[in-house]
């Protein structure tokens, strides 16, 4: 009996189209073991070995770290977002309005106007890709009288205030309801001592959003100038309850208390208003701590509150803990320098005034900083600030540094040159701020010193202190 096959027959013959798949199958197989052997193939839900990001990603991670006060943070994330859509107008003036609040940080005038020169090439950008943007306008209104603050020349100053003015005004005419553009505009009428415009824009600004940093900011800046100094300490604290962990806010609370304890009647008055700039200053200490951030601005501040107390060995130790965070920074030699002359403390001011003025070498330098000895300590050149007319503060540095050579000058003996070296820094004070008398009064009297050494050789005299500021 034949036997029976239960489900089919099988060919006696293979199929030929089998074959060829069968071996296609093994084939393949062979080539992703070869693949995943040599790391070419990965397995499943594998992760990529770079992910991407999105530009909202890192427009989100620049405004954490401006909220959080790392302001250099924040302009990096803001930069690679940019990278990422070159053409977004919004980023470009966050970026702005961020690289012109961390111009603050920086110590020095030449600092500053760079980083601000940078806040105004991405307002450029900013109206560029968006011309239609109003808060694109607003913040170049912003930038531009920043940048007006530190230009010199009151003819240059003057054309970026009327530049400021019109971004605003072009802000306000593509929306009227802007309050960023509206705190902006009467921050550059403040400035441009249009009084009651400011203020009705400050007013139009904070009845639309109280609760806007900006506002609050610029509000107290003009109370500040009308000299209601609690009322723009009440205004920057509000400041700082929208925007806890900017510490410029908290140094421009604390600068008010030192003018107010400065300023002050009775000297337990005076000591209040120390006290309370110091325990502020220390809130920004605190603040960049947590953040880990170097910041040399609020103990410059610190240091600045205890000269004016008298107690300059405290004040120069914070004047060297700023310099330890920037080394390379000419102005804050020209800050310790000011404590050790404030101090009366002359021969020592001279090297740090060096710096700051003249310039100094890593020999010097290191001297100054205390750290000569030390094996972390760096070779470090310092370049002396330019004398520029707006700058006030290294104008002080110069003639302060030209009348301690004057009076350190020994006419038996001596081979130091002072008298020689304050020449020529009276000179450049001379051809910078010729028309100031007061600052013409304090030179004359050094430059008579060196003059009299050559028709009378005498003992040399001590220079006598600025006043403190």
């Amino acid at each position: 009996m034949a036997k029976k096959y239960l489900f089919h027959r099988e060919s006696p013959i293979s199929n030929p189209y089998r074959v060829f798949a069968l071996l296609s199958v093994i084939l393949a197989g062979l080539f992703l073991l070869r693949g995943y052997g040599t790391g070419e193939v990965k397995e499943l839900f594998h992760p990529t070995p770079t992910p991407t990001r999105t530009t909202g990603s890192f427009s989100f991670e620049g405004q954490t770290h401006f909220q959080a006060g790392n302001l250099n943070k924040a302009i990096e994330a803001y930069q690679a977002a940019l990278e990422t859509n070159p053409n977004n107008s919004d980023l470009w003036l966050e970026l702005a309005r961020i690289q012109t609040y961390s111009s603050l940080l920086l110590t020095s005038n030449d600092d500053r106007l760079a980083r601000l020169q940078e806040a105004l090439v991405s307002a450029n950008k900013a109206v560029e890709t968006g011309p239609d943007n109003s808060s694109a306008h607003a913040v170049r209104g912003f930038v531009l009288d920043w940048n007006a603050s530190l230009t010199e020349g009151e003819q240059d100053r003057q054309a970026l205030l009327i530049q400021a003015e019109q971004a605003v005004t072009k802000a306000r005419e593509l929306d009227k309801n802007n309050v960023l553009a509206l705190a902006y505009a009467a921050e550059i009428y403040n400035d441009a001592l249009k009084n009651d415009l400011a203020q009705a824009a400050i007013d139009q600004a904070k009845a639309l959003n109280p609760d806007l940093m900006d506002v609050q900011r610029v509000r107290a800046s003009l109370l500040e100038r009308l000299g209601d100094y609690k009322g723009a300490i009440d205004a920057y604290n509000r400041a700082i309850e929208l925007s806890p962990n900017l510490t410029f806010l908290y140094i421009n609370v604390g600068v008010i208390y030192r003018y107010l304890g400065m300023t002050a009647k009775t000297d337990e008055i005076q000591q209040q208003y120390y006290d309370q700039a110091l325990d502020v200053f220390a809130k920004a200490v605190e603040l960049n701590k947590q953040l880990g951030i170097d910041d040399p601005t609020p103990y410059v501040a610190i240091g600045k509150v205890y000269t004016q107390m008298g107690e300059f060995f405290i004040a120069s130790r914070n004047a060297k803990k700023a310099l330890q965070f920037n080394p390379s920074s000419p102005d804050l030699y020209g800050q310790l320098g000011m404590v050790y002359f404030k101090a009366r403390n002359y021969e020592t001011s001279i090297p740090a005034l060096q710096c700051v003025v003249e310039g100094c070498g890593p020999e010097i330098s290191c001297q100054v900083r205390d750290d000569c000895d030390q094996a972390s300590a760096q070779p470090i050149t310092i370049k002396g600030i330019e004398l520029k007319s707006n700058d006030a503060a290294t104008i002080v540095y110069y003639y302060t540094y030209g009348s301690v050579l004057a009076g350190l000058y020994r006419p038996v003996g001596d081979t130091s040159g002072y008298c020689e070296r304050a020449a020529k820094i009276f000179a450049t004070v001379r051809a910078v701020a010729g028309d100031d008398p007061s600052i013409i009064s304090i030179i004359s009297a050094s430059e008579a010193i060196c003059a009299s050494y050559k028709t009378n050789p005498r003992p040399s005299i001590t220079p006598t202190p600025t006043k403190v500021k």
